[in-house]
Parts: C-alpha cells; structure tokens; sequence
C-alpha cells in the first residue's frame, strides 16, 4: 500500500521505517529535521494535504490533541488532501472526546477513521512490538490490521466507537505512572534501608511483583539513565486526560493525582523531557536519598 505516515519523532521514525521494511510504498511530508536514511526511504512531498493526496492510508503519530488538529485541519492540512475512501489511523495519544470529532469530520469526507495508540515506547517500536489499541469501525479494523501487525504484536480492537482507543490507552498510562510509582518507591526504600538495590529488583523480578516497568524501568533507575524513551511531559499530557475525564465522570482517581504531582515534581527540577522513570528523582529529593550510580 500507499502509506503516508506524518509525526517522525522517537516513536514515529522506527514505525515508519517498519511499514518501509514491510514492503509499503511510505510518504511523508518535507520537514528539515528529516534524515537522510528517511530521504532515501521515503518519498518526500510538501505537506500534509500532499501526503493525503498521495497516500490511501494516513498515519499520524504526533504529541497532543492541538497537534492531531493542525495536522488534519490546519493550513496544508491532511483533509485538504483527502478523497473518497482513504483512512486515516490516528495513533498519537490524544483527547478521546476531541477523537469523536476528528473522526466525525473526516468521515464526511467519505472517509474512515481509526483512533489507535501504542504502547510500549521506543524499543517497542524499533521491535514493532507495541501493543495496539483500536477504536472505530470493524470494516476499518479489518482493512488496517495487517499494517499493525508490522509495527505491533499486541493488537486489540477495544469497540467500534471512536475514541474506545483513546480511552484504553488512558487507562493504560495510569497502570503505567503507578507501576513506576511503586518500583521507584521500593528500590529507594531497599536502598535507604541499608539493602543492595540492584540484588533486590533481582529478587522481585521473579515473584508476583514482576512487571516489565519493573525490568525496564528498574534498571533505568539503578543507572540513573533517563535518556528519553517516552518523557515525562508527554506522561503528564496523558494523566491530565484521565484526570479531566475523571472529573467529567465524577470519579476520584487519588493515586493518579498523586503520580501527576510526583511528575510535577520532576519537571520543576528541569525534567520535563527525560524519561518518564526520571519519576525517581522526586523521590529522591524528598528523601534525600539516591539510590544506585550518581547521575
């Protein structure tokens, strides 16, 4: 297929360059940041509104829900490009309300649309690992999968509605921002209480209290290596999204609040774009403790 794809950051340039391995034709819209390796990858056209023209599927992987809009509506955008039967596949993590409309607007366009955002973070990514979450129409669903399947391995159709996407991955960040939580919460507890950190997570990496943020993160913390896989800002764009649609629903979420101000925390001490396990560093400042190498 004709894939235009429009986002090529940490997460979109590896999910590009697997739709190219995967045999697709992949066009992507002139930016000056674009690499060689992409200009010899990829056929390069103006903007947006071109990438639609020239594409029969669209692909956007871009920060917030104000950048999904500028890319579909604004100036160049992606539905001045669009015709009668192409689909666009929104895998950014965005508004799931703003989602209903985004979609509603382009099929009156005649066209389909799929919310779908990932997880799993860069190394998902460069693996095409990620976990998929779909929402919008089955015959959609159907038409897209073999594409997700070259650039994920768990993919679910979470329901048909637009937005069913969205709100999974919400769900999903909240599991995420408290797991790391709890992992930073008890090596900094292992280590202040005299125990050796790295041997612990060891220990813990073959009991109940397993996870992959636990493997992972665990370690990014003992190295204090917060290189950016997914940022902290971007953690917080998508708690602000579960805590505003918590207040909408009447809901209380008290420990996602509180992983928010842990966040908050990181980003007034100038971390708003490391790694989201940077979560550790809060910590450690109100306990005056580090635990591991020294940053």
């Amino acid at each position: 297929m004709r894939i235009g794809f429009i986002g090529l950051g940490i997460m979109g340039r590896p999910m590009a360059l697997n739709i190219k391995k995967a045999g697709h034709h992949l066009v992507v819209p002139e930016r000056a940041s674009l690499t060689s390796e992409f200009r010899a990858a990829a056929e390069v056209v103006a903007d947006a509104a071109a990438v639609a023209r020239g594409a029969e599927v669209i692909v956007l992987m871009v920060p917030d829900t104000p950048d999904v809009e500028t890319a579909l509506f604004g100036a160049g955008g992606v539905a001045e490009g669009l015709s009668a039967g192409k689909l666009v596949i929104d895998m950014s993590s965005i508004d799931p309300i703003a989602t209903k409309d985004f979609a509603a607007r382009i099929e009156k366009r005649g066209c389909q649309y799929l919310d779908a955002p990932v997880s799993g973070g860069e190394v998902g990514a460069r693996q095409a690992s990620l976990t998929i979450m779909v929402g919008g129409p089955a015959a959609a669903f159907a038409r897209a999968k073999p594409l997700f399947e070259v650039m994920g391995k768990n993919i679910t159709h979470v329901g048909e509605m637009n937005g069913a996407g969205q709100t999974c991955k919400v769900a999903n960040q909240i599991i995420v921002a408290l797991n790391i939580e709890a992992v930073a919460e008890a090596l900094l507890f292992a280590a202040r209480a005299g125990a050796d950190p790295a041997r612990v997570r060891d220990a813990l990496m073959g009991g109940f209290a397993s996870s992959r943020v636990l493997e992972v993160h665990g370690q990014r913390m003992l190295d204090h290596a917060f290189t950016p896989g997914f940022r902290v800002r971007l953690h917080q764009k998508d708690l602000n999204l579960a805590l505003t649609a918590a207040r909408q629903l009447g809901l209380a979420l008290p420990n996602t609040a509180i992983a928010q101000q842990m966040f908050s925390a990181v980003v007034a001490q100038g971390g708003a774009d490391r790694d989201h396990a940077a979560l550790l560093e809060a910590l450690e400042a109100l306990a005056a403790h580090k635990i591991g190498k020294t940053p």
